[in-house]
């Protein structure tokens, strides 16, 4: 392989190594935003549960209240909290599932079941940080060695390809010249 190929891979593998090790970062903030997210609606819910006591209500009767009002506003906040009080179920069911999960499971659980608008703000903000945890360091090494490897194997099975294709080329026009096919 040729000198050039080789750099360039491993050039491309640091690249992916850094990408790849963002991995673990990215799931750190998310439980970081996930969990500020879990102990706000925990005051919001908590100041209406408040109120519909003062009130003489439960959460469940102020809620059904609020949503049989016909005024148009205020039966729109009854479905607000509501929706609050089912998406804190979500939010925490899924934090106590991503606290218990191993290292590499936080990812593949953030990716298949991360609650979406915490996922675009934590897009829209994130930090790359240098990985100094075992999970990070080994996120690096993986990405690396998948694109650097890989690189390596593509080069190879092309230039394979384009031996291959070279070869009954020569042999084709030795016989037309009269002179033997040289071998490499």
């Amino acid at each position: 392989m040729s000198r050039i190929v080789r750099i360039v891979a491993f050039g491309l593998g640091l690249s992916g190594g850094v990408v790849a090790s963002q991995g673990p970062e990215f799931a750190q903030q998310y439980r970081q935003r996930l969990g500020g997210a879990v102990d706000e609606l925990r005051q919001v819910i908590g100041r209406f549960d408040r109120d519909a006591q003062v009130s003489g209500e439960t959460r469940e009767s102020a809620i059904a209240r609020l949503r049989s009002n016909t005024d148009d506003f205020v039966s729109r906040q009854g479905a607000a909290m509501e929706a609050n009080v089912e998406r804190l179920g979500r939010l925490e069911a899924h934090r106590a599932a991503m606290m218990e999960a191993g290292s590499f499971s936080r990812i593949a659980l953030m990716v298949r079941d991360g609650d979406t608008d915490i996922l675009e703000a934590v897009s829209r903000d994130f930090e790359p940080a240098v990985p100094v945890t075992e999970e990070g360091l080994l996120s690096a090494a993986a990405g690396f060695i998948a694109v650097w490897g890989g690189l390596l194997l593509l080069s190879g099975f092309l230039r394979s390809l384009f031996r291959r294709r070279r070869r009954p080329q020569k042999s084709v026009q030795a016989s037309r010249s009269g002179f033997p096919a040289r071998t490499t």
